[in-house]
C-alpha cells in the first residue's frame, strides 16, 4: 500500500512551509526614503541654470539682514550712554547699507567687460587715495592708524576700496598671461611688485589687519591664476615672515602677541583683555544664547562689541546656535562663490570671482579664529556683519559683483534669454546678459584689419 506524501512547493519543500522573502525596496524605512527623496530634489535643484543666483541673494540677503539685527543689538548701550540715543550706530550703520544697495546694484548692472576695462583705473584711484591718507591734515588717525578721511560725521577708509580694485586689475594681468603663468618671471611680475607698493603704504599707516588681507588677495590671484606651487610657497613663507616683524615692531602689537601665546589669565585688565571678555560672553550664551538684546558684555564689559567682537555678542546672545549659522551662512558663501567661477565661462570672471570669494571667507574666518582665542587680534572685521560703513559697502558691491557673475553663467545665460528676466530685474534695469565670446588670437585681429 502506497504511503501518503505531503504537498510540495515547486522548491521541493513544504507548501505550508514556504515563505516569499519581501523584496530589498519593501524593507527600506520611511526615514531612509524620505532622506533619498530630498537628496535627489536637492541634487536636482543644484542643477537648475539659475541656482547659483538664487544661492548668492539668499546668503546676501541673509548676512544683511543679521548684520542690521545685530548691530541694533550690539551697539545700543554704547550709542545712548555716548549721545543719548540707542540707535545712533545702528543708523548710520542703515544708512551705509542703503548706499551699499547702491552699489550692489551697480556692481550687479555694469558687464563684465566694461568692468575689466575700468579695473586699471581704478586701481590708480585707489593707490592715489592712499598716498593722500598718509598727508597730515588730510588723513584723519583713529585707534592709532592714519587711514581714515573725514567727510563730515562721516569717514571713508580707502583701503577698503584698493583692495577690490586690485584683485579686478590683478586678475586681468594673470588672464592675459595665463598661458605663461609657469614661468616666474611672468608670474610675479607686474602683480606682486604693484602689491608690496600697495602693502608698503598701509604699513605706512600702519594697518596690519588690510595689510594681511591684501596679501590673502595676492595669493588667491596666484593660486587661481595657476602659479608655481614653489612661487607661492616662497611667496607665503615672506608674507608670514613680514607679518611677524610687523608684530614685533609696535608695543601694543607685541602685547596682543605675548598675551596671545602665553593665554595668561592672571592679569584680567592687561593686554588680553578683550580676548578674555569675549570668551567669557562666548561662554555665557551656552547653547541657545540669553536672548536677542539680554546680553551683558556690551555693558562697557567687551569693548568694539557691534565692530571686531560682533561675533562674541552672537555667541552670547544666540549662543552656539547662532555662532554655527553664522559659520554656515560663510560656508555657503563659500560653496556658491567657488561654484559660479567653477561654471563661468570668462577667464576673467572665473579669476575675480574665486579670488574675492577667497578673501570675504577668510577675514570672515580671522575675525571669528580671534574671536574664539585660536589667532591673535588683528582688527578684521566680519564681513557684512561688524559695524562700519565703508567696509559694508565695498562688501555689498562685492557681492553685487558675484551676483553679476552668476548671472553670466552659461546655462544662466541661456535660460535668461529663453524666458526672460522676470518683473524684478526688469524693474532694476538689468541688461539681458550675453555669453561670453573669447577675444581672437593676435593674428586673426591682424588678418581682419
Amino acid at each position: 500500500m502506497a504511503t501518503p506524501t505531503r504537498p510540495r512547493g515547486t522548491n521541493g519543500k513544504s507548501a505550508r512551509t514556504t515563505r516569499t522573502r519581501p523584496a530589498r525596496a519593501d524593507r527600506i524605512s520611511p526615514a531612509r526614503a524620505a532622506v533619498g527623496r530630498a537628496v535627489g530634489a536637492l541634487q536636482a535643484w543644484l542643477r537648475r541654470p539659475l541656482t547659483s543666483l538664487h544661492l548668492i541673494l539668499g546668503v546676501f540677503g541673509l548676512l544683511t539682514i543679521f548684520g542690521l539685527v545685530m548691530v541694533l543689538s550690539a551697539s545700543s548701550v554704547e550709542s545712548y550712554s555716548s549721545g543719548g540715543s540707542s540707535y545712533s550706530v545702528f543708523i548710520r550703520q542703515l544708512m551705509f547699507c542703503l548706499g551699499g544697495l547702491v552699489l550692489f546694484w551697480i556692481g550687479l548692472r555694469i558687464p563684465p567687460r566694461r568692468m575689466r576695462a575700468l579695473a586699471p583705473f581704478l586701481l590708480l584711484i585707489g593707490i592715489v587715495a592712499l598716498v593722500a591718507v598718509l598727508v597730515p591734515g588730510v588723513g584723519v588717525v583713529r585707534n592709532g592708524s592714519r587711514s581714515w578721511f573725514a567727510v563730515g560725521s562721516f569717514s571713508l577708509q580707502p583701503s577698503e576700496g584698493v583692495k577690490v580694485a586690485l584683485t579686478l586689475w590683478g586678475a586681468h594681468v594673470l588672464v592675459a598671461r595665463r598661458n605663461v603663468m609657469h614661468r616666474w618671471k611672468h608670474a610675479l611680475n607686474p602683480l606682486v611688485p604693484v602689491t608690496l607698493l600697495v602693502l608698503t603704504l598701509l604699513v605706512l599707516e600702519p594697518d596690519l589687519g588690510m595689510t594681511i588681507s591684501v596679501g590673502i588677495v595676492m595669493i588667491a590671484l596666484l593660486w587661481f591664476g595657476g602659479a608655481p606651487m614653489k612661487l607661492l610657497a616662497a611667496i607665503s613663507a615672506g608674507g608670514l615672515a613680514g607679518a611677524v616683524i610687523l608684530g614685533l615692531t609696535a608695543g601694543y602689537r607685541v602685547a596682543r602677541i605675548t598675551s596671545f601665546l602665553q593665554s595668561d589669565t592672571t592679569d584680567p585688565l592687561g593686554p588680553g583683555y578683550q580676548a578674555t571678555q569675549a570668551l567669557y560672553s562666548l561662554a555665557d550664551g551656552g547653547l541657545f544664547g540669553v536672548g536677542l538684546g539680554q546680553g551683558r558684555a556690551k555693558w562697557d564689559y567687551l569693548p568694539n562689541a557691534h565692530n571686531d567682537f560682533i561675533f562674541a555678542i552672537i555667541g552670547e546672545e544666540l549662543g552656539l546656535v547662532g555662532a554655527l549659522a553664522v559659520l554656515a551662512l560663510f560656508a555657503a558663501l563659500a560653496y556658491t562663490g567657488l561654484r559660479i567661477a567653477r561654471r563661468s565661462s570668462d577667464p576673467w570672471l572665473r579669476l575675480v570671482t574665486a579670488a574675492s570669494t577667497t578673501w570675504l571667507v577668510a577675514q570672515a574666518s580671522i575675525n571669528i579664529g580671534y574671536v574664539v582665542g585660536l589667532l591673535p587680534v588683528t582688527g578684521l572685521q566680519l564681513p557684512l556683519i561688524s559695524s562700519g560703513g565703508t567696509s559694508l559697502v565695498v562688501t555689498m558691491f562685492v557681492f553685487g559683483m558675484l551676483t553679476n557673475a552668476a548671472r553670466h553663467e552659461p546655462e544662466a545665460v541661456a535660460a535668461l534669454q529663453k524666458h526672460g528676466q522676470g518683473r524684478i530685474a526688469t524693474l532694476l534695469r538689468l541688461p539681458l546678459p550675453v555669453p561670453y565670446k573669447a577675444p581672437a588670437p593676435p593674428q586673426q585681429r591682424s588678418v581682419r584689419r
